[in-house]
């Protein structure tokens, strides 16, 4: 009888697998264009599974690779599917709420209540806030509705684009009710995993400390590095600072119904929101007796996201229609011009779970854990600080969160169940916080990808302006880490990080500010 072995490539789980997401993140970076990077990574990744620079190279073996397992792969999973057909959806809701006159409507009602470039960026951190359901929505939400009010303040699209990536991902991993906690849960096994989740929100110090760091770069008018660039030009009134401005005309799209009113716009959101939540507890089994927050933390977020969106759409459409604001030809002439506004999203979606795949098939989880697992004797108060890094990194080249939260959750819970359970806590907090600490600032994150596509940013544009904000951030989380590893309380190791957060931002403040002031001398 022949036995079939699975393949393995000759250079799994060692460091050429971490080769081609840094490969694609450095050229992305270099060329400020993701589409060539993400592909060229991609194709490096397959050259390295069929054994690149082995005595055993394949170039067929990687040319499937590279279509077989990858593009088709991912293409093929229902999960990414579902998450697709909701973007697709949301596209096509945006695309009816402005030929509905919705968008404009609410423009207007904003700018008669909204005086200040402060109130609108304010305004936006709080929405982004509240839609704490799921990133992907709260992107897309927050940008279409916020984007015609910042406009009118002259914020640049670039610190929108901030303003949503960091009221999402930060956002959700805090919020017991949303997609991401229902991830997290779902890493923890042997525990109770939706009580761990809600134990480790206090320890979860870079999405709180992010929060802190935006309300005062908002309230302080604190801006640097590549963002006081782009902000000062849109103060002149150019919103895009860079000759790329793919999305220049989006904005300035004539609305086919000009009674619109602000019920146009809240209504469609709203049915989002209650339908979304809906499709999220049926997923989980709530119409079966399935109690609430298990329902929730059980869900098929993907597929629970995509039916709601579906329902929302309909509901709408019947709105509109009832409403006489559009016909039923108006509402489903969007479908097409939906569907375009999201190609760009799309495309570097597929791209990014291509080169997700292939990295994950050279062995890039196994790698890291041998790394973390090397780590975790002899430098237990030090341990969050550590893990706080290494998700950081894995997320920052993987392009993914949950990806990171898959690596490192059973690891350390391996590490510390039923020995040390506060370390255990915060050492998954950390690992929590630095995986969206990395996937907030990484390229090929589809969360950095939403806020771009949300607020009609170029990518690149928005990946250069918030990194130093980010970095910012997580150093001082990283020094808040340390701290509770040795304190082992949240509450003043909290405390001490926000005192250290708002005094680093002071300091910044007075650097530009004394940077600003020497400028305008010498002109």
């Amino acid at each position: 009888m022949n036995t079939i072995t699975e393949y393995v490539p000759e250079l799994y789980a060692t460091f050429w697998a971490l080769i081609p997401p840094l490969t694609a993140i450095i050229l992305a970076l270099i060329t400020k264009e993701v589409y060539s990077s993400l592909f060229i990574g991609i194709i490096i990744g397959g050259l390295l599974y069929g054994g690149l620079f082995t005595a055993h190279f394949s170039l067929e073996t990687s040319i499937l690779h590279v279509f077989d397992d990858g593009l088709l792969g991912v293409l093929s999973n229902p999960s990414n599917i579902g998450i697709l057909i909701f973007l697709i959806i949301l596209g096509i809701m945006v695309s009816m709420m402005n030929k509905a006159g919705g968008s404009k409507a609410f423009g207007e009602w904003a700018s008669k209540r909204i005086k200040t470039r402060i109130g609108a960026e304010l305004t936006s951190v709080f929405l982004g806030m509240l839609i704490f359901i799921d990133d992907y929505f709260n992107c897309l939400t927050v940008g279409s509705v916020m984007r015609p009010v910042t406009d009118g303040h002259n914020v640049s699209r670039a610190k929108l684009a901030y303003i949503i990536d960091a009221t999402a991902a930060p956002i959700c991993i805090i919020a017991p009710i949303s997609s991401w906690a229902a991830a997290v849960t779902g890493f923890v096994e042997n525990e109770d995993g939706f009580a761990i989740f809600m134990q480790c929100i206090p320890y979860n110090y870079y999405a709180l400390l992010t929060i802190v760091a935006l309300l005062c770069f908002v309230i302080l008018k604190v801006d640097f590095g590549p963002m006081k660039t782009h902000e000062d030009n849109a103060a002149k009134g150019d919103l895009f600072t860079t000759a790329d401005r793919p999305y220049a005309n989006v904005s300035n799209e004539e609305v086919i119904r000009g009674n619109g009113k602000v019920i146009d716009l809240v209504f469609p959101i709203i049915s989002l929101i209650i339908c979304c939540v809906i499709g999220m507890i049926y997923t989980g089994g709530f119409f079966d007796g399935t109690p609430f927050v298990t329902a929730f933390s059980n869900c098929d977020a993907s597929f629970g996201l995509m039916m709601g969106s579906f329902f929302a759409m309909m509901l709408t459409i019947l709105f509109y229609v009832v409403r006489k604001i559009l016909t039923f030809n108006d509402c489903f002439s969007c479908i097409p011009e939906g569907f375009k506004a999201m190609v760009p999203a799309i495309l570097i979606l597929t791209f990014a779970w291509t080169l997700k795949s292939t990295t994950d098939s050279l062995g890039v989880k196994e790698y890291v854990a041998g790394l973390v697992g090397g780590l975790s004797v002899g430098f237990l108060n030090f341990l969050p600080a550590i893990i706080f890094i290494v998700a950081i990194f894995l997320a920052f080249a993987t392009g993914t969160s949950w990806g990171t939260f898959g690596i490192l959750i059973p690891i350390v819970v391996g590490t510390f169940a039923g020995t040390d359970k506060t370390m255990m806590i915060i050492s998954i907090s950390a690992c929590m916080a630095g995986a969206v600490c990395g996937d907030h600032c990484s390229p090929i994150s589809d969360t950095t990808i939403m806020a771009s596509a949300g607020a009609q940013c170029n990518h690149m544009n928005h990946v250069s302006t918030q990194l130093p904000y980010v970095i910012v951030v997580a150093a001082v989380s990283l020094i808040t880490y340390i701290i509770a590893g040795f304190l082992r309380n949240a509450v003043i190791s909290l405390i001490i990080g926000i005192i250290l957060m708002v005094g680093c931002i002071l300091l910044i403040k007075y650097i530009t500010d004394c940077k600003s002031k020497e400028a305008g001398g010498k002109q």
